[in-house]
């Protein structure tokens, strides 16, 4: 009871004395672990009994005091759920009294979290980012000097706070009175839950995971750079038509024109900056960049939504007169205004979630990454309330006025094109939120290539579906082949 009152006590005043203090708090909390580690052993050789075990609020504690022991006998002392595995022969040997205690503390890492790590004390192969404590702190104590190498390994097995994700790498650390260091300690085994590690000395121990780069397939990489850049060709060719095709310029393909205009750009950004991470500050305004240029390729989707429903709610194809006083008036404010509030109050919230350490994207692993599908699952819902309406109110028409069959037929045709747009633009966003949650690596390989594939569709299917199957683009495109055929 004692020693959790001096843990209550401990905790509350560090809290109070060293906020903002990173120094104060690394001292006062290696002289309690001191402390804590002695108060116990003393405990342990004082006390009769053979094993002790305590559970409190604050801490797990688990002593043993050994005698007489065999050769290979190997004592496991649990705390909580960590464990820590010691050879008989080595508590005679090194401990004091013959006694050795095993300490899980359940706050602890709180206070010395990822803060205290410095790659300076890092002994690792690759480098590594976004460092975080997940498991609870544990010490280990026999009495003996801390940090001196042992004869033999004792290991640790920690139970992780968060579930281990495919791209994260364990790193057993120990609290060196400042930060935490790896140095003396490896990883034994490792898997979504746990991890065991060996260590040829004793302290203060917990689990540091590390973030490392998601080995490439190189077969995506491929098809990502080919499909995006045919894709590119597919949006300029589509550009282009709008812009030069004069018969059929109106309402609808100023929208046409204005979604081709931010995916071509969008998908340019991604191929040419995706993988530029230094400078930082680059790779951040890339991100957000980005982020707008999506948001607005949605944003100008949901007008063309919007644009449809209007038509077929007064019952004609809107003429130049009306297509001019919608572009000015609601279109470009809109379409391009909406995304740049969204961003800006992004940006201002959490300017640090743009851009990681292996692409200039928004960071996945907080709720930020919703400043981006928020709006996306609203628009593609929005879309599809007013498509499904069009298509009712078409429907009925139908039936009802023969005199107007073929212009509402062609905007059931327009309705239809634009609900494959849809399909094609949201499934694609959809599916790559799908990526990166927890799936199975099969199922995530899966979604990544369903992903790309349909990602680089999009530039192809606005080509097709609104240039060559529209029936005064291809009248036109067939003049123009019949007199170059008259030339030759």
């Amino acid at each position: 009871q004692e020693i959790g009152d001096s843990y209550l006590n401990f905790t509350n005043l560090t809290s109070q004395l060293t906020a903002g203090k990173p120094k104060e708090k690394a001292v006062l909390v290696t002289l309690y672990l001191q402390n804590m580690e002695k108060a116990v052993l003393a405990a342990a050789v004082r006390n009769t009994k053979e094993r002790q075990n305590v559970e409190g609020p604050f801490m797990d504690i688990e002593t043993r005091r050994v005698e007489k022991c065999s050769l290979m006998k190997t004592f496991r002392l649990k705390a909580g759920n960590q464990t820590m595995d010691i050879l008989c022969t080595t508590i005679q040997k090194e401990s004091l009294g013959g006694a050795v205690a095993f300490i899980s503390y359940a706050s602890i890492g709180s206070i010395i979290n990822e803060s205290f790590v410095s790659e300076e004390n890092l002994m690792t192969k690759e480098k590594l980012h976004n460092f975080y404590l997940n498991s609870k702190v544990v010490s280990g104590t026999m009495g003996s000097r801390k940090n001196t190498s042992l004869s033999t390994s004792i290991n640790f097995t920690f139970q992780h706070e968060k579930i281990k994700r495919e791209n994260e790498q364990p790193l057993c650390v120990y609290w060196q009175g400042s930060s935490w260091s790896n140095e003396g300690c490896q990883v034994i085994s490792s898997d979504e839950n746990q991890t065991v590690c060996s260590c040829s000395h004793l302290s203060s121990f917990a689990i540091l995971m590390a973030s490392t780069k998601l080995k490439v397939d190189p077969v995506l990489t491929m098809i990502t750079y080919v499909g995006l850049s045919l894709s590119l060709l597919c949006l300029f060719l589509a550009a282009l038509t709008f812009l030069l095709c004069r018969p059929i310029q109106n309402a609808s393909t100023s929208l046409h024109l204005q979604l081709s205009i931010c995916l071509f750009l969008a998908h340019l950004l991604f191929l040419s900056g995706i993988n530029r991470t230094e400078p930082k500050v680059l790779c951040s305004i890339i991100a957000g960049v980005l982020h707008y240029l999506y948001l607005a390729a949605f944003t100008w989707m949901l007008l063309e939504g919007l644009h449809l429903f209007l038509m077929v709610r007064n019952l004609k194809v809107a003429n130049y007169t009306s297509a001019g006083k919608f572009k000015k008036k609601f279109m470009y404010p809109f379409g391009y205004g909406i995304p740049a509030l969204v961003v800006a109050v992004s940006a201002v919230i959490g300017p640090q979630n743009y851009g990681t350490h292996t692409h200039c994207w928004l960071k996945l692993d907080r709720a930020f990454i919703w400043s981006f599908m928020g709006p996306v699952a609203v628009i593609i819902l929005i879309n599809l309330l007013l498509y499904f309406q069009i298509l009712w109110i078409l429907r009925s028409k139908l039936s009802s006025l023969n005199h107007e069959v073929s212009t509402i037929q062609d905007t059931r045709v327009m309705t239809l094109k634009a609900i494959a747009q849809l399909f094609i633009l949201g499934c694609s966003w959809g599916l790559g939120f799908f990526t990166f949650e927890e799936l199975g690596k099969v199922i995530r390989l899966v979604m990544a290539y369903t992903f790309t594939i349909i990602n680089v569709l999009q530039g192809i299917l606005l080509f097709v579906v609104h240039c060559l199957l529209n029936r005064q683009v291809s009248l036109i495109i067939l003049s123009l082949a019949s007199q170059d055929k008259k030339s030759y």
